[in-house]
């Protein structure tokens, strides 16, 4: 099984505010699981959600002029 992070824990680990990730819940854009009325966030779903909004820089070719 999957380490269950917890709010705090993926805030720290995006580099970001707690309200952050308790948006990123409420919205439905990471997974999540419930414990009781605690939230968890699986380590996986946040990688996942790193890495679909990962923006790859342009690279350009460049042309000489003859």
């Amino acid at each position: 099984m999957d380490r269950l992070l917890s709010v705090d824990q993926v805030a720290e680990l995006l580099g970001t505010t707690v309200r952050f990730p308790r948006r990123l819940i409420e919205e439905r854009r990471i997974t999540f699981v419930k414990v009781g009325r605690h939230v968890r966030i699986p380590e996986s779903a946040v990688t996942a959600f790193i890495a679909a909004n990962t923006v790859e820089p342009v690279t350009y070719v460049l042309r000489s002029v003859a």
